[in-house]
């Protein structure tokens, strides 16, 4: 049973940090681009940022860029989103997702998905 778990989501003041982790059971996700998706109250689930399996490439969604990071441990199979400068707008549900391919994983393709943790900014 292939299984992606998130953790390290939470209630965080505005300009606060998180870290949140992803980590991959089953199998071994190093040929896999992962990456963190998000889904806010009343609107569609949308991109936050990728990681690629070769040489560890990164993307990410405009509204993050500069403030968070995105990185993995392949040895650990586990992947992490480091979330700095924390604004009520990125309040959502942020999921974890994997695909062979970092080209469909961006547009929000997956072979699989973690369940989701629940990040909370207040302002």
């Amino acid at each position: 049973q292939v299984q992606l778990v998130e953790s390290g989501g939470g209630l965080v003041q505005a300009g606060g940090s998180l870290r949140l982790s992803c980590a991959a059971s089953g199998r071994t996700f190093s040929t896999y681009a992962m990456g963190w998706f998000r889904q806010a109250p009343g609107k569609e689930r949308e991109f936050v940022a990728l990681i690629r399996w070769t040489g560890g490439r990164t993307y990410y969604a405009d509204s993050v860029k500069g403030r968070f990071t995105i990185s993995r441990d392949n040895a650990k199979n586990t992947v992490y989103l480091q979330m700095n400068s924390l604004k009520p707008e990125d309040t959502a549900v942020y999921y974890c997702l994997a695909h062979r391919r970092w080209d469909l994983l961006q547009i929000g393709h997956y072979d699989y998905s973690g369940q989701g943790t629940q990040v909370t900014v207040s302002s």
